[in-house]
């Protein structure tokens, strides 16, 4: 258990600091980070840093699309924390 929460913790970081350097060559105009990537990141457990670098830095929020994607992440991670903690505590 310990092992999976050094492992959200670290994927959760990556997420962040992914989204401001993609922030920060959006701002330049140089080339971007894959939205696929940043998907891919928030899926693997980095949710949390997403959504966090969502709101800190105002990226991609006026995308739909993209907000929309993130809110079906957080919901998977979600669903599969209850059924975790359901599991321990039976």
């Amino acid at each position: 258990m310990m092992y999976l929460l050094i492992y959200l913790v670290i994927i959760n970081l990556v997420s962040f600091i992914t989204f401001f350097v993609d922030k920060r060559k959006a701002v330049k105009n140089k080339w971007r980070i894959k939205e696929s990537s940043l998907h891919l990141l928030s899926f693997a457990g980095g949710v949390y840093g997403s959504i966090a670098a969502m709101l800190f830095f105002r990226h991609k929020n006026k995308k739909l699309k993209f907000c929309v994607i993130t809110v079906l992440a957080l919901i998977l991670h979600l669903v599969i924390g209850l059924r975790i903690i359901m599991y321990l505590f039976r």
